[in-house]
């Protein structure tokens, strides 16, 4: 775990190799990317057969090989403990009250020269959702990408999903039912992300691609955008938490490992104008990581890439906040409005002590899709304007274009285009 403190006098030089430094997989996994790219786009099924065996140890033969049915999705979600249940539909409700109130608005209006403009927005016709197998099975993440797009009006939402050696994750199947996902197949990694591109024999293409995944998947969805729309390319989950000394101890060292128990390159970073209460934390990092089941995954990410800053004032903090971009931002201060005010880069904020991130990533209502690796300062979280699209529209009567034709011709002839002039100048009588 690196200690800084803005006092000291190579504080900018680390803080500055601190804000370059990449979390995302060094390996060179590119080239192999692009060849799963094209050997499913050319082979189809076959190749995803080939790859799901190799990879997840699992055959694709029958039907119920390659896909989960609606009906096991209901079973799934009828099998759950009640209380279990219950905590989906609150999650699930609230995720699509919150982002129905994302709905854009058409425009349709005439200006002073008699010119009617607008625009409609529309969903795609079909979405996309990678949602990891193994260690990175996680309900939340499909409900907070599947009712998004349902919310936005996606007719066909298609899943894939990695079952190594065929074994399902049944909460992720009662969110795919809660969530009124279309269809389930049982392919992951790259391969996955190419079938929902290209389309395959049974797997019909999609247009937009969302959700996370490992190195591969998100070279995939880097390397296929243009071809299918993407919502991302997301790097290693961080946290930075901004925190003064009358917090408690113990709760910031669990925010800080929320995001550390995600994945060894996760990172925590703590910001503080208190020493002692540096110290604190640290210390109870320790304490919280002999308790955690993640403890290994969790400790590796703490002790790599874990972070606390210590400044002479938290009016430092949005300065520093802003240069890293982080993922999510806690502020946990009494008042954090002036804090937040003066954060111009987060994916995410979450104001005050009571309210840690881990809530964001469940039952809050904003979408837990967000960017990471500094991208927050061109980016946003998932929303449902990732699952539609934007159609202009112009209508011009006789004297509109009149009025502002003569302006279309003079510029079209200035770029020495003269068919684009020609067009104005025939309906103008000249």
């Amino acid at each position: 775990m690196l200690r800084l403190s803005t006092r000291d006098p190579g504080f900018d030089k680390a803080f500055r190799r601190l804000v370059r430094d990449r979390r995302e997989s060094e390996s060179d996994v590119a080239r192999d990317v692009a060849l799963i790219l094209d050997d499913v786009r050319v082979r189809g099924d076959a190749a995803l057969a080939e790859y799901t065996a190799r990879f997840d140890g699992h055959a694709l033969a029958s039907d119920d090989d390659w896909r989960i049915t609606p009906e096991a999705c209901a079973a799934a979600f009828a099998a759950l403990d009640p209380d279990l249940r219950a905590a989906l539909e609150t999650a699930a409700a609230r995720i699509r009250a919150y982002h129905a109130a994302q709905l854009p608005e058409n425009r349709d209006y005439t200006d002073a020269t008699g010119t009617r403009l607008g625009a409609v927005w529309r969903a795609v016709d079909a979405a996309g959702l990678y949602v990891p197998g193994g260690r990175a099975a996680y309900p939340s993440s499909l409900l907070m990408n599947a009712i998004p797009a349902k919310v936005a009006g996606v007719q066909r939402l298609v899943v894939t999903t990695p079952t190594p050696r065929g074994v399902v994750n049944p909460l992720v199947l009662a969110a795919a039912h809660l969530a009124g996902v279309d269809e389930i197949w049982r392919v992951g990694g790259a391969q996955a992300v190419a079938a929902l591109a290209h389309g395959t024999g049974r797997i019909k293409p999609v247009d937009v691609v969302t959700g996370p995944g490992n190195a591969f998947v998100a070279e995939a969805k880097r390397q296929l955008y243009g071809v299918v729309g993407i919502d991302m390319v997301a790097g290693p989950s961080e946290i930075l938490v901004i925190a003064d000394g009358r917090n408690n101890a113990d709760w910031i060292a669990a925010d800080l490992l929320s995001q550390a128990e995600h994945d060894p390159a996760a990172q925590s970073i703590l910001i503080t104008d208190d020493p002692v209460f540096a110290d604190d934390v640290a210390d109870r990092v320790g304490v919280e990581l002999a308790m955690l089941k993640t403890q290994k995954v969790a400790t590796e990410s703490w002790n790599t890439h874990g972070v606390i800053i210590e400044v002479a004032s938290l009016d430092e903090a949005p300065a520093l906040a802003n240069a890293l971009a982080a993922e999510h931002v806690e502020i946990a201060t009494d008042d954090p409005e002036p804090l937040f005010r003066a954060i111009r880069h987060a994916g995410s904020v979450f104001l005050g002590r009571m309210t840690p991130e881990a809530v964001g990533d469940y039952v809050a209502g904003p979408n837990h899709v967000l960017p990471t690796g500094r991208r927050a300062r061109f980016a946003s979280g998932l929303s449902v304007l990732d699952f539609m699209k934007r159609t202009s529209f112009i209508q011009l009567s006789d004297a509109a274009l009149r009025e502002i034709g003569p302006a279309a011709v003079a510029l079209a002839h200035a770029e020495g285009l003269p068919a684009h002039a020609r067009s104005v100048e025939l309906r103008l009588g000249e």
